[in-house]
């Protein structure tokens, strides 16, 4: 399981920097929001800066180069676009299921990206006196990722339909069966987090699942539609990947706690 955990980074640097292309590439967009992650408004220069800004993290996070840092500062800019963008449209439209799982989507790539800020190891210069805030900051993304995990099961529920004809006709077991398996998933796994029990396996089998619907949901779904011009498969499918890399972050910086522990 460690080596497997231990390429979650890796996962979550290709998705940012996937959604920094979609963002160049989508820059100039007439919706009201562009359909990448971080859903920022459609200003073509607010779109540019986002795009260069998402890839510069990506590649700082692939290569080690100051990857503590460019994974707060990406925790941070998730957030605000959560709390500044995301939120107020959750309020305004509180039973809409797409729109909350819009926000959870980027909550939960913000505590991916700071649980793996707090994950790593402190780079010389540091925070300062800011070190005491970041450190807050970045152990509540556990809880951030828990939070989300948990409501995206209740969600399941509430769309239970729609989920089950996202199933595959060819998988054995049939929607109904699949449905019910990933909104428990959800829900189980997010109590695992929060509570601290069996929580590696429990992010590592979250990571799991999430992989297998990129491989087998959103990968033929993208295959098919393979115009850039309409990016929302394809931010689907980066997304499913991006939590997959920051569960097994998760994962991964609850197996290195361990053997610190284990050493003292």
């Amino acid at each position: 399981m460690e080596i497997i955990v231990k390429q979650g980074r890796y996962l979550f640097a290709i998705s940012i920097a996937a959604f920094g292309v979609e963002n160049l590439i989508c820059a100039h967009s007439s919706d009201s929001f562009l359909p990448v992650i971080p859903w920022v408004p459609s200003y073509s220069w607010l779109a540019y800066f986002t795009g260069v800004a998402l890839i510069a993290a990506s590649v700082c996070i692939a290569t080690k180069i100051r990857a503590r840092v460019a994974a707060l500062v990406l925790g941070v800019l998730f957030l605000l676009c959560d709390l500044i963008l995301q939120i107020p449209r959750v309020a305004a439209l509180p039973w809409d299921v797409g729109v909350r799982t819009c926000a959870f989507e980027t909550l939960t790539m913000c505590a991916s990206a700071l649980i793996l800020a707090g994950a790593l190891p402190a780079e010389a210069p540091g925070f300062g006196r800011w070190e005491g805030a970041v450190k807050v900051l970045t152990r509540s993304g556990r809880y951030l990722f828990a939070v989300s995990a948990i409501v995206f099961g209740i969600d399941h529920y509430l769309v239970f339909k729609f989920i089950v004809s996202l199933v595959p006709k060819w998988i054995p077991g049939g929607g109904w069966f699949w449905a019910h398996l990933t909104a428990i998933a959800f829900i189980a796994a997010g109590v695992s987090i929060a509570l601290g029990w069996m929580d590696r396996w429990a992010s590592f089998m979250l990571g799991l699942m999430f992989l297998l619907w990129f491989l087998v949901l959103h990968a033929p779904r993208v295959a098919s539609y393979p115009s850039v011009l309409n990016p929302d498969e394809w931010s689907s499918a980066f997304i499913a990947l991006g939590i997959c890399g920051g569960a097994w972050i998760l994962a991964w910086s609850l197996s290195t706690k361990a053997l610190l522990k284990g050493k003292s």
